[in-house]
């Protein structure tokens, strides 16, 4: 394998992790303020749909944004009064929401543009286009730094930068401001946090809505960087790819940010490999497309070790009077 062909699998690595980054973000977020999202799937879906609807008949990739975040964050809406105002079962709401989301998408889609449950293709100039590094040029002749500078870390969305960016400053958030101890503390022992007179309700709220827009710009990079519009189920699991590797990182953002290069890359690698011979054994396609599904489950029930979730995750809070 040459070097040509290992950084254009680690390029589609990158494209294909940053919607699993975003998602992880927005669950680790939600989770850790003690609120289970099975939604994350559905929260994608919506916002790819949305994003591209309003991409396409606008013309304003970033206006697609917009309705793509704010769609996410209606359903967070929903999801926050169901297990925090009604103190509902967490995740029978999640997975309400991802079927809501499912069917809404499609019938929705069918109703404005008639193309069976999908959108129009959105031309390339309306997408968002990828940025060039500065010097990329220049350096793209120098050995072996170059083609990496060139060819791997320049030529992604402002989304993809946006995604990878935001890893330290969750980190920050989350250990570095009042904000994130008081929002750990909420996973962790929300009585104590409302005895010490800091609301409860009110900070589930915002990691709900957090996590609502995170998941929004998730789906709208599918719809609008990595695709070019709106198909039924084009988030093919992905949500729970995420859930997943939350798990796998054990609710780190740095380690969050290693789990989903990891299964971007086994994405990458089943797209990129299909069909291989093994000495006239050939390994059917079907088999490279499962092949990060069936590496989620082996990693997760070997090579994790006990995760353990925040202590009052998946409870709501009652408050003592």
């Amino acid at each position: 394998m040459d070097l040509n062909t290992i950084i254009q699998v680690l390029d589609s690595s990158i494209r294909l992790s940053t919607p699993l980054l975003l998602a992880c973000l927005a669950g680790l977020f939600s989770e850790r303020a003690g609120i289970f999202d099975i939604g994350l799937e559905g929260k994608m879906l919506i916002a790819a749909f949305f994003s591209a609807a309003i991409t396409f008949t606008s013309g304003n990739v970033w206006l697609g944004l917009l309705a793509g975040i704010g769609a996410s964050l209606a359903l967070s809406a929903i999801h926050g009064l169901a297990s925090i105002t009604f103190r509902g079962n967490q995740l029978i709401s999640g997975v309400a929401l991802n079927f809501l989301a499912s069917g809404l998408t499609v019938l929705i889609a069918q109703n404005w543009f008639k193309q069976g449950g999908r959108t129009p293709t959105i031309p390339e100039e309306q997408r968002f286009q990828e940025i060039t590094l500065p010097f990329a040029d220049a350096l793209r002749d120098i050995p072996l730094l170059g083609p990496i500078y060139s060819d791997l870390l320049s030529g992604h969305s402002a989304l993809a930068y946006i995604a990878f960016a935001m890893v330290p400053l969750t980190w920050w958030v989350l250990f570095r401001t009042r904000f994130g101890l008081r929002l750990r503390a909420v996973g962790e022992a929300p009585d104590a946090v409302d005895t010490a007179g800091v609301s409860v309700v009110g900070l589930r709220f915002a990691a709900v809505a957090i996590c609502g827009v995170l998941c929004g710009v998730a789906g709208a990079y599918l719809a609008t960087s990595l695709q070019a519009g709106f198909v039924k189920e084009m988030t093919a699991g992905r949500g729970y790819i995420a859930l997943a590797a939350l798990i796998f990182a054990k609710w780190r953002p740095w380690y969050a940010l290693i789990a989903c290069l990891l299964f971007g890359f086994l994405q990458a690698v089943a797209l990129r490999f299909q069909n291989i011979d093994l000495g006239g054994i050939v390994i059917p396609v079907q088999a490279m497309e499962a092949l990060p599904y069936i590496l989620t489950v082996v990693i997760l029930a070997g090579f994790v070790g006990k995760a353990i979730p925040p202590r009052a995750g998946g409870e709501p809070y009652v408050k003592e009077r």
